[in-house]
């Protein structure tokens, strides 16, 4: 990726700048007045509303370069659902991981049915392009009547404490709720959350990364990413 893949024609703040606000606010449990903060205490003077302005903008170009982990036949599914309220309605966010713990995709509805889940089976199988070697659940029926109609052949298997890991990457955006009940509608979340994940992806080391050095390597050859996608070399 080169500098020329994003414009930041007529904007005041280079490339740097920007993709640092963004990174500090999708990367860490961080408000948009502490990432003002944080950006002020290395004397850039920026709004918490513009700061929000350069997320809604470039995070998702930043989140769609990315570099995406290669679908393989032995992936295994782990898939969830947790509820969460936006505007003062209750809507479910549903998100599958493979397992690596990588998140493979996300979707707020408004609905915790058979309908929904059928409709993340097959977002999940027009992205990945390949049937997974399985499939893991709680206990929620709907799972087993969508995999019916949606991967029949797919092995499933249902039980709680077999689900941790799709529990488990629901952990990074529950330190965000509270941030995230100021949303207002279902598509602000699901913008957020898509970036959210992506960034979130390239930074987390796999559970192979054992080694304090083996995961210092790890997050610097992300950060390197992250700047040629960004344009924000120095």
């Amino acid at each position: 990726m080169s500098e020329r893949t994003i414009s930041y024609k007529n904007h005041r703040f280079p490339p740097q700048i920007i993709a640092r606000a963004v990174w500090l606010y999708f990367r860490f449990p961080l408000s948009l007045r502490l990432v003002e903060e944080m950006l002020l205490e290395r004397g850039v003077v920026v709004s918490y509303e513009t700061i929000r302005r350069w997320g809604r903008k470039f995070g998702p170009t930043y989140a769609k370069q990315l570099r995406r982990k290669k679908p393989s036949r032995v992936d295994i599914w782990h898939l969830d659902e947790v509820v969460i309220c936006i505007a003062g309605r209750k809507h479910w966010l549903w998100r599958a991981v493979d397992q690596d713990g990588y998140v493979l995709d996300e979707i707020v509805q408004t609905r915790r049915d058979t309908k929904a889940a059928k409709r993340l089976l097959i977002r999940l199988l027009r992205k990945q392009g390949l049937m997974p070697k399985r499939i893991v659940t709680d206990k929620l029926r709907s799972y087993g009547a969508a995999k019916r109609e949606v991967m029949p052949d797919v092995e499933h298997r249902s039980h709680k404490g077999l689900n941790n890991r799709a529990e488990n990457s629901h952990l990074p955006l529950r330190k965000r709720e509270r941030m995230m009940q100021g949303f207002r509608s279902a598509g602000g979340v699901q913008r957020f959350v898509s970036i959210f994940s992506a960034v979130r992806n390239l930074f987390v080391a796999p559970p192979q990364i054992c080694s304090a050095l083996a995961t210092h390597i790890h997050r610097i050859r992300a950060m390197a990413q992250w700047k040629a996608v960004t344009g924000a070399r120095a």
